[in-house]
């Protein structure tokens, strides 16, 4: 599989209302969506319960191209202008690794390349040049 790039949008408690609008705008379709609620429990990291209907991950085809979402985590507002990140997927979780490091190398790891419940192997970093980057490894889950 080649790498494929897609934006990201991360709302501020909006993602719903903005999908919707990009249904109707854009003659979008819904490819996946799932809400926190529906994520497995992490007692590290407990979800309150104004969150269990909002948008944990969204993706949308908008003419054979994808656009995804989610909403932002309570005490982590988006940042105007820092709404958008780059999703950069492939189907190898050792591409996806290396691309990891390599753009961690003088950037800041802001989430572990690491197995997730969605994905063989996912992480989010920031390159040196503030540019936010989540890779994705596809696999292993309801989202291919």
């Amino acid at each position: 599989m080649a790498i494929e790039l897609a934006p990201y949008l991360t709302m501020d408690g909006n993602a719903r209302e903005a999908i919707t609008f990009y249904q109707q705008a854009l003659g979008a379709e819904i490819l996946f969506l799932k809400t926190f609620g529906e994520m497995p429990d992490n007692p590290d990291f407990p979800l309150p319960v104004e969150m269990k209907d909002k948008i944990s991950h969204a993706a949308l085809n908008v003419d054979g191209a994808e656009m995804m979402f989610s909403d932002a985590f309570p005490g982590n507002p988006p940042k105007l202008g820092g709404m958008l990140s780059v999703c950069l997927t492939t189907d190898e979780e050792s591409k996806a690794k290396r691309i990891f490091d390599a753009l961690a190398e003088e950037g800041k790891v802001e989430l572990p390349f690491q197995k997730t419940f969605f994905s063989p192997g996912y992480g989010m970093v920031t390159d040196k040049f503030g540019i936010m980057f989540q890779i994705f490894t596809k696999g292993a889950s309801e989202y291919k």
